[in-house]
């Protein structure tokens, strides 16, 4: 189906650019078969991609977005490994899905209240069965690696559109991660001076 013929689809220029590296990462890590839950799905481009790649796996998108799940029901429709998309605020103290697989969430920790990362690092704590994965990707500040210019550049346009958005320092996150059971696995260089954290339970 084409862009035209869905309205309320978005696009991320993004996504076309690192779906395939993040999909290279996704078939190494996750699960051959059960329930993939995205936290903050944006435009669901990327949900659409990995769904009809890895047609195995059943995708629960969300987004807190009323216009962001409206443009994950059109790229989605017809996708049938794909449920109806869920409203979910990674920081909010429930969750309308409590059991899952494994986690994706891609371009929020930035993008977002610190609250909703520490939203999300709780929730997969108890969503997340034994051994299963949180995958996060996007741009991080990692102590002693010096930060790529263009990552200073969007952190300082990120702060200025909100004060509570930024570049988080990737120890902070894995901090967080490991208070809360969640144990590194690996982290990962893409393209793009950004970042894959892959945790487990």
């Amino acid at each position: 189906m084409s862009r035209t013929m869905r309205p309320d689809a978005r696009h991320a220029p993004a996504t076309e650019r690192n779906r395939d590296p993040i999909l290279a990462i996704l078939r190494d890590i996750l699960p051959t078969a059960g329930l993939i839950l995205e936290v903050a799905s944006g435009t669901g481009e990327h949900v659409r991609y990995f769904a009809e790649a890895l047609p195995a796996l059943d995708w629960q998108p969300s987004d807190p977005d009323p216009d962001a799940l409206a443009s994950i029901a059109a790229w989605t429709q017809g996708v049938m490994n794909v449920r109806r998309p869920v409203r979910l605020d990674a920081a909010a103290a429930e969750w309308p899905i409590d059991r899952a697989d494994a986690i994706l969430c891609i371009n929020m920790v930035h993008i977002s209240p610190w609250s909703a990362t520490e939203g999300l690092l709780a929730h997969a704590s108890s969503a997340l069965a034994a051994n299963a994965p949180l995958y996060l990707y996007g741009p991080f500040r990692q102590a002693g690696v010096p930060t790529a210019p263009s990552n200073e550049g969007f952190d300082a346009s990120l702060k200025a559109r909100n004060p509570e958005w930024g570049v988080r320092e990737i120890e902070t996150v894995t901090t967080l991660a490991q208070h809360h059971g969640l144990r590194i696995d690996r982290v990962i260089e893409m393209p793009a001076n950004n970042l894959s954290i892959v945790l487990r339970r």
